[in-house]
């Protein structure tokens, strides 16, 4: 459906290394080394030369990656200490290539004197996508060591202890404050359970064989800056409003009017031509005072209870924010739905039909339904881990026909084919009250705008994600409100 960056499983990551060795060609220490070049170069912008450095050393190919890190920095003025698990008969054969390539005056010493002063950076390069259970043992010693520091780590690839894919217990993992992942991002570095020991999340690009990775079959993508921007649509010269679409937008009820400002204010600033919100007739001065540019459907009640008229003129359709859950509402919304129209359905839209399965088979193919986490488990049920929380939002996705999308860092989008598309923008700070009303508006008018359903979800998560991270920027983390995205808001 979109070409993307692929997200491989840990047994596609080696076929990936053995192909590029046997086409490139080029040997597993040549292949090593180009990627601990860049894993140093990256190091190299971002850490100060006076900072020491701290490496733990494992015994397979991260170790290996490790060694060559180090020796690079070394080489270019950093202070470097390297601390070895085991001794180099244990290590792999690259990783002793790289042990016997340390110019004099880098030793390796035994992990039992392992110090690295408050001002340093550890790097860790215990363990990398070969994890398979629980880490036990030395290297177990060595994850706690490094948890107890205190001080920047930087993960090379994975944080050692961390599986790729699912089934990851976090308290065995080594908590990174960012991590250098090698072509692609991993799975686990982007789902709840283990993400939080990722920290920040780098991709640096190794140059494995692209045509392997084109033919190589994988459910799981990543949205990025480069994919993303493939959606942006031009504006013709000569256009006029009434070639970008109508949103219309049926959110607030009483004492949730601001839920209908934020919905109406994102629409606004997707590009599309006209936005119409319905809303209480009793709270028009809100609107008018806030949304100049938007007009108003007024409803006679204090909630949502009867369609605005003529509806044929709406080009897209979204509803559910501060919406309220009275029967007149839930009466009113299955009407709505009964129009075969496909819609963007959020909060309480989410949360009525939730309470009545017998309706959801209303919902029109290629909708898009974007519940938090606690909105996603009203409509299929409590889930035991990541494992199964993906499978119950792909089986809601294909058993409507439409796009579920999961909010939440690295939001999460469920296609019907069953495609899992994970977001790269965002930060901490976007958790707050109205964040999902943004959203909400924002798909809306770009459905409005043009986009299909998928791609106005998958491009309106990124740019959603963007704002918060410019609004981040400048307001910092804890300050930033969810009125603060419209601000920042670039379509």
């Amino acid at each position: 459906m979109f070409p993307i960056m692929k997200i491989l499983t840990a047994s596609q990551i080696r076929e990936a290394d053995r192909y590029t060795m046997q086409h490139e060609p080029i040997e597993s220490l040549d292949l090593m080394e180009r990627a601990s070049e860049c894993i140093a170069q990256w190091i190299a912008t971002h850490i100060e030369q006076d900072t020491p450095l701290c490496f733990l050393i494992g015994k397979g190919n991260n170790g290996g990656d490790g060694l060559a890190v180090a020796r690079m920095l070394f080489r270019a003025g950093y202070t470097c200490r390297v601390y070895a698990v085991f001794g180099k008969e244990a290590l792999s054969e690259d990783g002793r290539a790289n042990w016997e390539r340390l110019p004099k005056g880098l030793k390796v010493q035994p992990f039992s004197e392992a110090t690295v002063p408050p001002s340093g950076v550890i790097v860790d390069a215990l363990l990398g996508s070969g994890v398979r259970g629980r880490v036990e043992g030395p290297l177990a010693e060595a994850i706690a060591w490094i948890n107890r520091q205190g001080v920047q780590v930087i993960s090379i690839d994975l944080p050692s202890g961390l599986q790729t894919e699912y089934g990851n217990d976090p308290s065995g993992g080594v908590r990174a404050s960012t991590t250098l992942t090698l072509e692609f991002p991993k799975l686990s570095l982007l789902l709840p359970e283990a993400g939080d020991c990722a920290g920040e999340i780098v991709v640096l690009p190794i140059g494995l064989d692209e045509a392997f990775i084109r033919q190589s079959e994988s459910p799981y993508f990543y949205v990025d800056e480069a994919f993303a921007e493939r959606f942006r649509k031009p504006r013709r010269t000569f256009a006029h409003k009434g070639d970008y679409g109508h949103a219309l937008l049926i959110c607030g009820s009483e004492g949730m009017i601001g839920a209908a400002i934020l919905s109406a204010g994102a629409a606004l600033r997707s590009g599309c031509g006209l936005v119409t919100v319905h809303m209480p007739q009793k709270e028009a001065a809100a609107l008018y005072a806030n949304c100049p540019s938007a007009m108003l459907s007024g409803d006679p009640q204090p909630y949502f209870s009867a369609l605005p008229a003529d509806m044929s003129r709406f080009t897209a359709i979204g509803i559910g924010c501060g919406l309220g859950q009275h029967e007149e509402s839930l009466e009113a919304l299955k009407s709505l739905l009964r129009l075969g129209k496909p819609m963007v359905l959020d909060a309480d839209a989410l949360n009525l039909l939730a309470a009545r399965p017998d309706l959801q088979a209303l919902v029109s193919p290629s909708s898009v339904l974007t519940p938090h986490p606690g909105e996603l488990r009203r409509w299929v049920g409590p889930w035991r881990d990541d494992e199964q929380r993906s499978r119950l939002a792909s089986d809601l996705a294909r058993r409507l026909a439409s796009y579920v999308v999961v909010k939440g860092a690295h939001t999460m989008v469920c296609t019907p084919e069953g495609r899992f598309y994970f977001n790269s923008t965002g930060n901490p700070g976007m958790a707050k009250g109205g964040s999902g009303d943004v959203l909400t508006g924002l798909i809306t008018g770009l459905i409005a705008r043009g986009y299909q359903p998928g791609e106005a979800a998958l491009w309106g998560v990124y740019l959603h994600g963007a704002a918060g991270d410019r609004a981040a920027e400048y307001y910092g983390q804890e300050s930033l409100n969810s009125a603060d995205l419209l601000e920042f808001m670039q379509a």
